[in-house]
């Protein structure tokens, strides 16, 4: 597929891109920073500015397109440029950004007939990541029809990326899928989790899920992949938690007055990514007891 992704450079988007390129997917990467990924094209592109953001959507993917003549349509846009995280800019800055970059992607991809748009959302809009204080979600496991309520500019942007992803699906017809990415993990941060293991307090407020970086790739071919679903909301998560404690501590000492909705596993992600399972067909493959020793493991 010829795929515009957007925010390519970035610390989840790198590996993203890097799987889509070994599916074969062409790919041109808008960002404000080159990434340089063999095969991948780069532009360097605001997306506030919408003029930008339609140049760029009928552009070819890079110099070697072009003894084919006019640029060709692109089969899809994945979005997920962003100010990533609350506290990097003051917060106006923050919700302008997310909001109307989102906003501009999704108004010329429909209005030049991309038929599929997939825009990275957040575990934040949950209402616990960033909220202030310490706080609990009405129910767990968190999924897709939970009443997400943030209160920070941050999740509060992806919030309303989500309204405004449903709004243009309904106006286009296009499938518009969103993601509600969690804790991004790279292959070089699993030195972390033997941390995580002795103070699980200090995963808390992500629920103490994660997503491998290469595993969210997957997850986006798979999007790239799944037709006629309309506007679905997806959490992208592993099948488990980033720490080694059963559910029944972590639920006991973290979250003692929070009920749950069903029965779940001992240590099934409390984000839960039931949906991409059985949904998108996700397996996963990158656990992360497959890079640290798991202390509770008997044997």
């Amino acid at each position: 597929m010829r795929v515009l992704f957007t925010g390519g450079s970035g610390k989840a988007g790198k590996h993203a891109v890097a799987y889509l390129a070994a599916q074969e997917h062409q790919i041109l990467n808008i960002d404000l920073v080159p990434l340089r990924h063999p095969g991948v094209a780069d532009l360097v592109v605001d997306i506030t500015d919408a003029g930008q953001v339609f140049n760029a959507l009928t552009s070819h993917i890079g110099m070697g397109e072009m003894d084919g003549g006019a640029p060709k349509p692109f089969d899809a846009v994945v979005h997920f440029a962003a100010v990533p995280a609350l506290h990097l800019r003051p917060e106006v800055e923050t919700y302008r950004v997310n909001v109307m970059g989102t906003y501009n992607i999704l108004d010329v991809a429909t209005k030049l007939g991309i038929p599929k748009v997939i825009v990275a959302s957040s575990e934040t809009t949950y209402g616990v990541c960033f909220s202030n204080g310490v706080v609990d979600p009405k129910v767990f496991p968190l999924d897709e029809d939970y009443d997400i309520d943030p209160m920070d500019s941050y999740g509060m942007s992806k919030k309303v990326n989500e309204v405004t992803a449903r709004s243009f699906q309904r106006r286009s017809g296009a499938d518009v899928y969103a993601l509600r990415i969690g804790n991004v993990i790279e292959p070089n941060e699993y030195d972390r989790f033997e941390g995580f293991f002795a103070d699980p307090g200090q995963r808390r407020r992500i629920a103490f899920s994660y997503i491998d970086a290469r595993d969210l790739g997957q997850i986006v071919d798979l999007c790239l992949k799944k037709d006629g679903l309309g506007f679905q909301v997806f959490n992208a998560v592993n099948d488990t938690n980033s720490v080694c404690q059963t559910n029944e501590e972590l639920l006991a000492q973290f979250f003692p007055n929070v009920p749950l909705s069903r029965p779940v596993g001992p240590h099934e992600s409390l984000l839960s990514n039931r949906k991409i399972r059985e949904v998108l067909g996700f397996e996963e493959e990158h656990n992360w007891r497959r890079y640290v020793a798991d202390p509770m493991a008997k044997g």
